[in-house]
């Protein structure tokens, strides 16, 4: 297969959610029917000790929860399919911010009687900063769900998209009969007892009376339903999704692999191949000969008995092939990358090449940070991987005097992962750690004592903000930081950070020092 074909066949999305809509259940499912797997992990209970696939760290089996971005990778139908499943808690949200750049398309999972949820809107407003093509997944359909009609307006107005539905349910809960497939005028009926997908009827005619010997009295409402949907959406434009203007709505119930394959079939057709990637110097396109790509995420211990780390790069341009010699743009350095690897969560295989859309694991011995960019060696800084200002902050002790070496380890690579941030007190020379959420300080204690073999404790440091300071006045920053020293620190990249108490003191430092940039996301 050419070049080119092999770029068109590729479909690299990511899932998103809010935290128990049912995602990490769907990537399962989705993997079901590209037989990446055989059988689904049960996420539903704890209890259960087959754990989902693309939750494969040990705090998250026992939490039931994803608290970190998964990679998995599958052939379907002629297609190559990438999924990135994300985590939906908020106190994870910055690895699923930097997850969407490495994306071509998304699909949000919505659960049918909670609707619209925060966490999702916040997701939704990054996709529409980066135009990037969505698909509503409404699951859950096996429990009593919202009207459907109210459903589809709340997404239009909290997502601030338009919607068109490509599939249609037939009641919800105790009730729920099944789904009509509006794109490939179908019928498929739900068997709560069989977790198989029962094969659809073909249905042409809605008017058919074949209709009523398959699911009742239940034909005319869903008639009239189909009718109105015909009258109140626009007709499916696959311009308009591929522009992030139209979100196709799809519904079923992941938990009973009902509805999930519609979704794939219509995705691997209507989504889009890779698309063009954005440096500082210029828009990249994937069909260019010259290898790009950038480093979305770092996971240290992928392979706990290894203590390995990966970084996952993001294949934009090119092809990427094994025991090449690339370069390292931010260290100027060239790399050979002898054993890159393609996922399946956990599992990872050696691969020879990949192509753009496809996301590879490159070991790293601690040379990659987030942001950073590979090419054949054009020069090219990839944008958009910032770090968000933390909101809540944390002096963090070693518990254990004997494990000093241990600790130190494990968080100088746990913060490289970039699901916290390290900061060290230019006054007393403590280090803190920064999050956007309390469940953090939580993984991070977990990790460094079951991978790391070290313990650590938290002392309390109340405080507002962490700004990235710069100015091009030497004398105007060298006065600041000796009047705010007791507040100053660096982070891992040496730069200056002002650890403001509240809004007031910040506010009062931005008056009074007018020529200082203060900087809330890494990035500038």
């Amino acid at each position: 297969m050419g070049f080119l074909e092999e770029i068109k066949r590729r479909r690299t999305f990511g899932i998103v959610s809010h935290p128990d809509a049912g995602k990490t259940t769907l990537t399962e499912k989705l993997l079901l029917f590209g037989g990446a797997i055989r059988v689904a992990g049960a996420v539903k209970s704890n209890k259960i000790k087959k754990g989902a696939t693309s939750d494969f760290m040990e705090i998250e089996r026992q939490r039931g929860i994803s608290v970190a971005t998964s990679v998995m990778g599958f052939e379907y139908r002629g297609y190559k399919v990438n999924i990135l499943d994300t985590p939906g808690h908020q106190d994870f949200q910055e690895d699923t911010f930097r997850t969407l750049t490495a994306v071509d398309s998304v699909i949000i999972v919505i659960d049918a009687a909670k609707g619209v949820e925060p966490q999702t809107e916040k997701l939704m407003s990054v996709c529409r900063m980066r135009k990037t093509p969505v698909i509503v997944f409404i699951n859950k359909l096996d429990r009593p769900a919202r009207d459907t009609f109210t459903l589809l307006d709340e997404i239009e107005e909290q997502l601030k998209i338009k919607t068109r539905p490509l599939s249609w349910p037939i009641n919800s809960g105790a009730d729920f009969k099944g789904v009509y497939n509006i794109y490939k005028r179908s019928l498929n009926l739900f068997n709560p007892s069989v977790q198989e997908i029962e094969k659809g009827f073909l249905f042409e005619d809605i008017l058919d009376p074949e209709l009523e010997k398959h699911i009742g009295d239940d034909a005319h409402t869903l008639r009239e339903e189909l009718e109105l949907v015909e009258g109140v959406y626009p007709e499916f434009e696959a311009e308009e999704y591929l522009n992030g203007e139209l979100a196709p709505v799809f519904f079923g119930s992941a938990l009973y692999n009902f509805g999930v394959q519609e979704l794939l079939d219509a995705f691997v057709e209507i989504a889009p191949s890779p698309r063009p990637s954005f440096t500082e110097e210029r828009e990249v396109n994937p069909e260019e000969d010259g290898f790009t790509g950038f480093v979305f995420k770092i996971h240290a211990n992928i392979d706990p008995n290894h203590r390995s780390r990966i970084a996952f790069v993001k294949v934009c341009s090119g092809k990427f092939e094994r025991n090449n010699v690339y370069k390292h743009i931010r260290s100027g350095k060239n790399i050979r990358i002898s054993s890159p690897t393609a996922f399946m969560a956990a599992q990872k295989e050696v691969i020879d090449d990949a192509y753009p859309g496809d996301i590879i694991g490159v070991p790293d011995t601690g040379n990659f940070i987030i942001g950073d960019t590979i090419t054949s060696g054009e020069d090219v800084h990839f944008k958009g991987l910032p770090s968000f200002s933390p909101e809540l902050f944390r002096f963090i002790e070693n518990a254990d005097p004997m494990k000093s070496k241990q600790l130190a380890k494990g968080v100088d690579q746990l913060m490289e992962e970039g699901v916290a941030q390290l900061f060290t007190s230019q006054f007393n020379g403590r280090k803190i750690i920064g999050t956007v959420g309390q469940l953090q300080f939580e993984v991070i204690q977990y990790r460094l004592e079951h991978e790391y073999n070290a313990k650590c404790r938290f002392e309390n440091m109340p405080m507002h903000k962490a700004c990235w300071i710069e100015c091009a006045d030497k004398k105007v920053l060298t006065e600041f930081k000796k009047r705010k020293h007791q507040k100053m620190a660096v982070d891992k990249r040496g730069r200056d950070v002002f650890l403001a108490d509240s809004p007031f003191i910040l506010q009062m430092a931005q008056d009074e020092f007018k020529d200082i940039k203060f900087h809330f996301t890494s990035e500038f």
